[in-house]
């Protein structure tokens, strides 16, 4: 059964060098164990998803740029995570103003073409239905 993400879950790229932890605002009020729940909207680069070290994907222009500069050999750069679609598919049955709740089994795209996944869903093990 997925589980509810909260506050603090940790997350991995698959072009990260890092993990990353997920930041849930409290803007819905809904707290799971002390933590404010997530919902699929929780994809903001830098707001909700932190970088995740160095990213190592050929699509970031920055990686191409520095790759090319060092002929060809692969060259990582700082992460700037870049989602801009929301996590799916979400837990559809349970809501949270009026979004579906965020449970680890969701993925969130970065437009260079990392897939971001929980890890770790937080300090909760709350089952979702």
């Amino acid at each position: 059964m997925p589980n509810q993400v909260v506050n603090g879950a940790m997350l991995t790229c698959s072009f990260g060098m890092a993990p990353s932890a997920l930041t849930v605002l409290p803007v819905n009020r809904v707290q799971t164990e002390h933590q404010p729940a997530a919902t699929i909207q929780d994809h903001v680069p830098n707001v909700n998803i932190m970088p995740f070290g160095m990213c190592t994907t050929p699509t970031n222009p920055q990686v191409a740029a520095a790759t090319t500069a060092a002929l060809g050999v692969l060259t990582p750069q700082p992460c700037i995570p870049a989602t801009t679609t929301p996590w799916v598919p979400g837990a559809v049955t349970v809501q949270i103003g009026n979004q579906p709740a965020l449970d680890n089994t969701s993925k969130c795209m970065c437009m260079w073409l990392g897939v971001i996944t929980v890890t770790s869903p937080g300090e909760v093990s709350e089952q979702i239905p």
